[in-house]
């Protein structure tokens, strides 16, 4: 059913194939020099600086590197080195499938990005998806592979959901450095790159852009959060279908609730998302949704303090949301172009 509701998606007139015509990426150097900007303000609340000093490491230099894409629809493969390292030399080495954006022309066109963070799936089929509505809709995308996903595993590894839980302190801080990779990358727009985040990849992008993305902060310009929501151990204890197959794939690892419960508070939006800002952050949940419910996307627009624009929610659930990709992006699309644009020149008629 799933596959099937992601096809309809990907004929859609905003997921396009490549044209023919279409400029090549050719970049003048296979590294590039970056720096970490990461800028994590102190808290007043005791809680979020416990769970900030648990995320943020040193900020340093590092290389980023490309290399021919694995995928077909991609133009290169951007890696760099994960901040906090797990000692999997293949999983440390943090990847990104870059879908360039060009203009009318079909030329490579210097242009704001997003970070796209993958859902639960393997395959990370609906974060390709985005990653080539973007790319259709001249933003320049930049598909995350999280730890232990696509080109982060060996060759005789096999994907298992259970370095999910084992992993998200590293998923987080290496979606936070993918900004400053992203920005120190040719043709893009580097003060204005934003972060988008489905589902699994919705937490982790609502906890990683909370680090320092708020009104003086230095990270991402705009953070986007779609079916997903606070409250990480009440979705796994509670939530359905794939939650359900998630908590019970952790039991029978061994895991016990309270361990589990241990490690997603290392990484619960809910004690950090206040530090967001509200007028650069949407959410877009579905109302019937049986993985994240209702409450705990409540939880967390509350939490940010986002007013109801900028919470957008429609009738369905957490598979048949995928019918309003085309909305959605749509939305995301004009806020990344809304925030680019200059500011109006001042005058004496101002004053």
């Amino acid at each position: 059913m799933r596959t099937l509701l992601f096809l309809v998606c990907l004929l859609s007139p905003l997921s396009v194939s490549r044209s023919e015509a279409a400029e090549s990426l050719v970049l003048d150097s296979s590294e590039f020099s970056a720096e970490d900007s990461l800028k994590v303000i102190s808290d007043p609340s005791g809680d979020a600086t416990a769970c900030l000093s648990g995320l943020a490491w040193p900020p340093g230099k590092f290389m980023v590197q490309t290399a021919p894409p694995v995928s077909r629809m991609a133009d290169a493969l951007i890696s760099f080195p994960s901040p906090v390292p797990s000692g999997d030399a293949r999983n440390d080495r943090v990847t990104m499938e870059w879908h360039a954006a060009r203009d009318k022309e079909g030329k490579i066109a210097t242009r704001p990005a997003v970070v796209v963070v993958h859902e639960s799936g393997s395959k990370m089929a609906v974060g390709r998806l985005f990653a080539m509505g973007f790319q259709a809709s001249g933003v320049h995308a930049f598909l995350i592979h999280l730890p232990y996903y696509g080109e982060r595993l060996g060759s005789n590894q096999k994907h298992d959901r259970v370095h999910s839980l084992d992993s998200m302190i590293q998923a987080v801080t290496d979606v936070r450095r993918a900004r400053d990779a992203v920005a120190a990358l040719p043709f893009v727009e580097k003060q204005h790159v934003s972060v988008q985040g489905t589902s699994l990849g919705g937490f982790v992008a609502a906890t990683s852009a909370s680090l320092d993305s708020g009104p003086a902060g230095s990270g991402y310009e705009n953070v986007f959060v779609l079916l997903a929501g606070g409250n990480l151990i009440d979705v796994i204890q509670s939530g359905k279908r794939d939650a359900a197959k998630f908590k019970e794939r952790l039991l029978q690892a061994g895991f016990e609730m309270e361990q589990i419960r241990d490690i997603v508070y290392n990484v619960e939006p809910l004690r950090i998302a206040h530090r967001l800002n509200p007028k650069r952050t949407w959410m877009f949940t579905a109302n019937q949704d049986q993985v994240v419910p209702l409450k705990n996307a409540l939880a967390l627009a509350e939490r940010i303090g986002l007013e109801e624009t900028h919470h957008f929610r429609f009738d369905a659930d957490h598979y048949s949301g995928i019918y309003f990709v085309p909305i959605v992006l749509k939305d995301m699309v004009g806020a990344i172009e809304a925030s680019a644009e200059p500011a109006p020149q001042s005058s004496s008629l101002d004053s």
